[in-house]
């Protein structure tokens, strides 16, 4: 009986600070700015380690620079993430590809 005692003395505001907080919170449907420019930074992270480990194995395999382009530009995890990047930048897609060549021939 203590149980039941308990859960009819418990206050039942789980309905309305659910609902205030979904009101001021940002939904998966509306992220805020700040959610944003964070994914945009860790695919950019992301982005640039790719490319830097890519291009790394390319020179200690001394594969020709022009392959090395080649295959970064057609990467299809690059092209992945330039894509994601484009469509939260609000941009077109391919339009992120300068910083892949300024990798490739540091």
């Amino acid at each position: 009986m203590t149980d039941n005692a308990l859960s009819d003395n418990a206050p039942s505001n789980n309905t309305a600070s659910e609902s205030e907080l979904s009101e001021n919170a940002p939904s998966p449907e509306n992220p805020s700015q700040a959610e944003i420019a964070s994914v945009i930074a860790e695919l950019e992270q992301y982005r640039d380690r790719l490319i830097e480990d890519f291009t790394n194995t390319a020179k200690k395999a001394k594969l020709p620079k022009s392959m090395v382009m080649a295959q970064l530009k057609n990467h299809p995890e690059i092209v992945k993430i330039d894509a994601s990047l484009a469509q939260l930048r609000g941009a077109a897609p391919n339009q992120n590809t300068q910083p892949a060549a300024n990798a490739a021939t540091s």
